[in-house]
């Protein structure tokens, strides 16, 4: 089934008609984006069971943008009734557009040009299976009990496993002088985490499953036992890892971390128009092996969580090409950023709320797979490991370093698994160096999200990242 539309939006859809009307009699381009969304999450573990709506998914809210010639300015607000149309547009008039009348001594704004954009109308949804109306809450928390319990039954060493699911129902509506858009979007994942103790220290492991669905989710999260059981007997069994450079294949999971954090980051182009990223210096240039194409876009993985249809400055999804064949193409970018670069918005613009900025933020980002097997990949490591279990991980954008987490390394001798296994992993280096020593990719690329990202440690939205296993050289401690 599709996602409905938000019943509350469609009432207020006439009533923000008049809202931009009123706007464009003063200013040359208007837009107002309104959002009606709801979160919740769900959690059963030893500490007990927790239901919470998100505070960071849930919201009712709408934001306006104009442009008086110069530069732009936003006004949000969560209520709107025919009676305050006039007192918005006076508000704006008299207390937003003229924030530049209060700069410091020596501060002028950056001039921009007017919007451009395309014709476009439309209404979208995504399909779901189970709606949150159709499945209760005890419904949801006896098929969270139901998998954790068979989880406990799997190792006799297991202090607690988690098992968690969260969801969004997110309508969208976008309208400006060219444009009338509407989105209806759900995403749903769900997690499972084990512990168990090694001596004094607590060893975890973690699966995912979900995207963009609804709370048929649930019925996955068994699959997921079997490779977390696996993982926490690796855990389990595992030793300090001795520094140095060595020959990896990581899994997709890991795949997907080096994607976002080695090169994501480094090309959202907000960070281009401040000069704090790298990348913009090496447009056109090598900066990886000529296996690696990498692409981002809320278009090319429709099965993803941080799938839509349009940015929230109403540009419609799109697949980018950051890396062609090794080469770096260009960046992502938002509206705002676009406009300052002399280029065209990539439909990256992301608020994690109608309170909040649009920045240029990623959405499915991924490496493209390759033409090798998995098991001559494992073959052709004389003395390596293979990294598993991506846990976090952060860049510099200015300088191209990485550092990430990996949960444990198996290692490989002589193209196979001697049994050995190195925890916890820190993963390190120069970006480009590492993307260079990619020799060897998988064929098919697997993609998931089940965290938020953050711009700065706030700002958080839903991504989700990926690509096929690859051999490259790193740098671990």
């Amino acid at each position: 089934m599709q996602v409905n539309s938000s019943k509350i939006l469609e009432e207020k859809r006439p009533l923000m008609k008049k809202l931009l009307a009123g706007l464009l009699e003063t200013y040359t381009y208007a837009s107002i984006l309104a959002v009606d969304a709801e979160g919740k999450s769900y959690a059963v573990s030893r500490a007990g069971i927790n239901i919470a709506k998100s505070d960071v998914w849930s919201e009712c809210g709408y934001v306006i943008k104009v442009y008086d010639g110069e530069s732009y300015g936003e006004y949000a607000f969560n209520h709107l009734e025919e009676d305050q149309i006039d007192g918005i547009v006076t508000r704006i008039k008299e207390q937003l557009m003229p924030w530049k009348e209060a700069l410091a001594a020596g501060l002028c704004t950056k001039q921009y040009p007017r919007m451009d954009e395309e014709e476009a109308s439309f209404e979208k949804s995504t399909e779901c299976g189970r709606m949150p109306g159709q499945m209760g809450d005890g419904e949801v928390i006896e098929k969270l009990k139901a998998v954790r319990d068979k989880a406990l039954t799997q190792r006799e060493d297991l202090i607690d496993c988690r098992t968690a699911c969260s969801y969004q129902v997110a309508h969208k509506i976008f309208l400006s002088p060219k444009k009338e858009l509407a989105q209806n979007v759900m995403w749903t994942t769900g997690v499972l985490v084990a512990m168990a103790a090694k001596g004094e220290e607590i060893k975890t492991s973690f699966a995912s499953c979900g995207g963009l669905c609804g709370l048929e989710t649930l019925d996955e999260m068994e699959g997921l036992i079997p490779g977390v059981m696996d993982s926490i007997g690796y855990l389990l069994v595992s030793e300090p890892m001795v520094p140095g450079e060595y020959d990896c294949i990581c899994t997709p999971e890991v795949t997907g971390m080096i994607v976002h954090e080695a090169f994501g980051h480094g090309v959202e182009m907000d960070m281009f128009v401040k000069k704090r990223a790298l990348a913009e210096k090496y447009v056109g240039e090598y900066v990886a092996s000529p296996l690696v194409t990498m692409h981002d876009g809320a278009a090319v993985a429709i099965d993803q969580s941080a799938t839509f249809f349009f940015d929230d400055e109403g540009t419609p999804a799109q697949d980018t090409i950051v890396i062609d064949h090794g080469v770096l193409k260009g960046g992502i970018c938002d509206a705002q950023a676009g406009m300052a670069l002399h280029c065209a918005p990539t439909g990256n613009g992301r608020r994690q709320s109608t309170d909040h900025k649009a920045y240029t933020r990623m959405t499915n980002t991924y490496f493209e797979g390759g033409n090798d097997k998995l098991e001559d990949m494992i073959a052709s490591i004389e003395n390596g490991v293979m990294l598993c279990e991506a846990t976090s991980g952060m860049e510099d954008p200015k300088n191209w370093g990485i550092q990430c987490m990996v949960n444990y390394a198996r290692e490989i001798k002589n193209g196979k698994f001697t049994g050995r296994v190195f925890s916890p992993i820190v993963l390190t280096g120069y970006v480009p160096d590492l993307l260079k020593s990619i020799s060897m990719m998988s064929e098919t690329p697997k993609l998931s999200g089940a965290g938020m990202c953050g711009k700065g440690h706030k700002e958080w939205v839903k991504v989700s990242d990926g690509g096929p296993y690859i051999k490259a050289r790193i740098r671990l401690g």
